[in-house]
């Protein structure tokens, strides 16, 4: 069975710093990307960051650009995503998924989503 489990949200004032966890299972972790993607109230869902395992190759919506850093851990089949300098409007429910739809990565893809954690950023 294929699963991905969040964690690691919490919340943090304007500034301050989160690191997410995304540990998957199920299926051959190297073989795919996995895609962090958040939804704030009332907006679309994005995709914030995207990670091929295989060869660490990373992608960023601009919004988070230098402030947010995806990375993963094979051993682990386990992917993070620390998250620095944190906005307000970075408040979201933030998943992991095994897909990604950044255009570049043309690799596998599997629908599978894990159940969000929330991260708040207080002004």
């Amino acid at each position: 069975e294929v699963q991905l489990v969040e964690s690691g949200g919490g919340l943090v004032q304007a500034g301050g710093s989160l690191r997410l966890s995304c540990a998957a299972s199920g299926f051959r972790f190297d073989d795919y990307a996995i895609g962090w993607f958040r939804q704030a109230p009332g907006k679309e869902r994005e995709e914030v960051s995207c990670i091929s395992i295989s060869d660490r190759t990373t992608s960023y919506t601009d919004s988070v650009k230098g402030r947010f850093t995806v990375t993963s851990d094979n051993a682990k089949n386990t992917v993070y995503v620390q998250m620095n300098r944190l906005k307000p409007e970075d408040t979201a429910v933030y998943y992991c998924a095994a897909l990604c739809s950044s255009n570049w990565y043309v690799g596998n893809t599997i629908d599978a989503w894990g159940q969000g954690t929330l991260g708040t950023v207080s002004s």
